[in-house]
């Protein structure tokens, strides 16, 4: 389960409408050697057909 806080939703807000229209956070897991799993986030203005779209207040959030 992936909960975005009100805060944070205000963030992410913030930094979509510096990058400009029509662009969502991607939130991504990356496999690891010894360390595990490592998480990261990026800006894209494309959905692949394997991602789950959240809404978060106004900002769109793709998990791949």
């Amino acid at each position: 389960m992936i909960t975005i806080t009100e805060s944070a939703q205000e963030k992410i807000k913030e930094v979509l409408a510096e990058e400009g229209p029509n662009t969502k956070l991607r939130m991504y897991v990356q496999g690891g050697g010894c360390a595990g799993f490592s998480y990261g986030f990026s800006i894209d203005d494309e959905k692949n057909e394997d991602d789950f779209e959240i809404f978060a207040g106004t900002s769109s959030v793709l998990v791949d």
